[in-house]
């Protein structure tokens, strides 16, 4: 079985030593080839020449971020391999398997891996060993592929924020994403809600002031907690989305509380929520921030969804 490890070297939780272990290990199992990211979207360059050049199975080690890179890589290879009739995009391209190195690692999580990468590793080897994995579902928007998360609004302005700490030496915490929410929503036009969602054959749904959109749950973490504002979004179903109207402080407050409880769905006269979504299109008056997978793409105007089925086998 060949396989190919993608490293992202500055992964926040591992070191050259953890690195060293994790490729003797893959290397015990499958014949592998070692590459490391040099910039942002070497990663995409990187898995589509392997899955068009016949790899088995990608390993990525790094967050999220690189997660994304990969996932958009074997996708970009499907145009470029042998046709197959009758067959998904899952039994067509290479298969993935994700050794958490971020520091949320919320893809991760979400296909069942423990959260410390030496467990995901042993995890891993098992499935490769057994030929164990699950299919699951991707999100598109426009012409990028996403695997649980992606924002319209506010919550892409507080990644902005957060990526810009970063940038500056700030270490990625919890806190850090407390006050970033909490810069970006006093900095938000609240009184004027900007964007709309339109599906086909549907009455359009306007003056949403923020979107956020699952493939799946969680949609992040904050620690150990597992945040959900779609909590019934599922890799083996259609996109689920979750439209704010007004970020009044006090139904903002009201709506982020509900959020946050396990118990309790969001719901109220300034919530929207679909589930099972496979096509809509957001449209905004102004440029509006816009995030996947938790990295930031800038501000955008039209954005179009679709979900995607059946689209990755991925080792777990």
């Amino acid at each position: 079985m060949r396989a190919l490890l993608v490293v992202n070297p500055k992964a926040t939780t591992t070191s050259e030593r953890s690195r060293d272990v994790l490729i003797r290990a893959l290397r015990s199992a499958v014949d592998l080839r070692v590459e490391f990211t040099r910039r942002r979207g070497h990663a995409v360059t990187l898995v589509r020449d392997a899955a068009q050049h016949g790899v088995d199975v990608v390993v990525t080690l790094g967050g999220d971020g690189t997660v994304n890179e990969a996932v958009n890589g074997l996708m970009g290879a499907l145009p470029y391999l042998p046709p197959m009739d009758g067959t998904t995009p899952a039994e067509r391209l290479p298969a993935l398997a994700v050794v958490p190195g971020g520091s949320t690692n919320v893809f991760a999580r979400a296909v069942g891996l423990p959260k410390d990468w030496i467990e995901g590793t042993g995890v891993i080897l098992e499935g490769l060993r057994a030929g164990r994995f699950r299919t699951i579902g991707l999100g598109r928007a426009d012409d990028r592929y996403f695997t649980f998360c992606a924002g319209f609004g506010l919550d892409a302005g507080v990644i902005r924020r957060v990526e810009r700490a970063r940038s500056r030496g700030r270490v990625s915490t919890t806190a850090l994403y407390l006050r970033s929410t909490f810069g970006e929503y006093l900095a938000t036009d609240r009184r004027h809600p900007a964007i709309s969602l339109e599906r086909p054959a549907e009455t359009a749904v306007d003056e949403l002031a923020t979107v956020i959109i699952q493939n799946t749950t969680p949609w992040t973490y904050l620690g150990d907690r597992a945040v959900s504002p779609n909590p019934d979004a599922s890799f083996d179903l259609g996109l689920d989305v979750l439209g704010v109207r007004q970020l009044a402080v006090a139904s903002t407050t009201r709506t982020v509380t509900q959020i946050l409880s396990p118990r309790t769905n969001p719901h109220g006269r300034q919530v929207v929520q679909l589930h099972d979504v496979h096509e809509f299109t957001l449209l905004a008056r102004r440029p509006e921030p816009f995030q996947l997978d938790g990295d930031y793409l800038g501000e955008r105007e039209k954005v179009r969804f679709t979900s995607v089925a059946q689209a990755l086998r991925v080792i777990c």
